[in-house]
This record gives C-alpha cells, structure tokens and sequence, in this order.
C-alpha cells in the first residue's frame, strides 16, 4: 500500500504503527508535493489531496491531512497549520495566544484513501492544550500540544508514546480495520 506526503515524519509515524501491528500491510512511502486547495474543511483537502496522489500513482493509495484547533483563537490554525507552522511557527502560535487562560486545542487527522473507484476517509481527533511555553522535540507542532491526562507534550514524548494516543493512531486505526476487512471479502 502506498502512502502519499512530502512529509517523511508523518510516513515515519504511520509506518511505526502499521508495523507494530501483527499481520497487516506493508507501507511505502510516496514523496509527493501535492497542492492544497483553499478550504476550511478538513476532508475537502485531504479528499483533493488523495485524488491527486491516485493521479500520480495510477494505484490504490491514501494520504494523511491534519490540524491544529485551538479554541481561543477559533479554531486557527486548523486546516492551515502546516502553512502557519511553516511561517510563524510553535512562537508565533505562543505569541498570538498571549496570556490567555482558555488554551484548549485539539488535534485532528484525516486519512483519505483512493482505489480509482471510491474514496473512503477516517478521521481521528485528540483533545489537549497549549502550554505558555515552548518545550523540546518532536516536529511540527507537537512542542506545544500537551493530550489530555498527560504532563508531557507530543514533543517529549518518544515516538512509541505519542503513537498509543495520537490522533494520527486514531485516524489510522480506523483505517486498517477497514481496509483489512475489505481485503478479506
């Protein structure tokens, strides 16, 4: 199975999961620049996105679009966290959130699967806060999303953490039930 991104650390994590799993798919990573229609939905991009994957590819392939919501600024970044995350960064979010009391955020994935015929989409969603602080690790913006019944950010976490509780691990999860349920039919 294919899987679609410029983002080698979204292929990292997605590919951690599946092969921690027993009896699954293999996954192959796709480097792919794909453009990002203006939308403020989620699906819609991640819909776009997995059509031109399938363009490029000619065979059955998903992709992974994801965002940051943080309540206090209505949801923003959202569905332009990676562009946001490219120009003002995890300071620029602190700084625009100011001293704010209300710093609840979620985050939330869509994996968009195309085989020629129909997309199927899942989604996984995890609820959290920003802290006042920047701390260390991690990429994107996982320096300053801290889940839920955790001290810790996306960030100080190792990978196999993070990966039991994330919203990428939701979103996928989802996925390979259904995917390996079809491929048993």
């Amino acid at each position: 199975m294919d899987f679609a991104s410029s983002n080698i650390n979204k292929y990292n994590e997605i590919n951690n999961l599946v092969s921690a799993k027993k009896n699954t798919i293999k996954i192959a990573f796709k480097k792919m620049e794909l453009k990002e229609i203006q939308s403020d939905n989620l699906l819609e991009v991640a819909k776009d996105k997995v059509l031109q994957a399938f363009k490029i590819n000619q065979k059955e392939i998903f992709v992974e679009d994801d965002g940051l919501f943080i309540e206090a600024l209505n949801d923003f970044p959202g569905v332009y966290s990676s562009y946001i995350n490219k120009t003002i960064g995890n300071i620029g979010i602190l700084d625009l959130l100011g001293n704010k009391v209300n710093r609840k955020a979620s985050f939330k994935s869509i994996i968009a699967f195309y085989d020629g015929h129909k997309i199927k989409s899942f989604t996984g969603e995890i609820k959290g806060n920003i802290p006042f602080d920047l701390t260390k690790g991690g990429w994107g913006f996982d320096p300053i999303f801290v889940p839920k019944n955790s001290q810790l950010s996306f960030g100080q976490m190792d990978l196999i953490t993070k990966n039991k509780i994330s919203h990428r691990r939701v979103a996928l999860d989802k996925f390979l039930e259904w995917y390996l349920n079809q491929r048993r039919k």
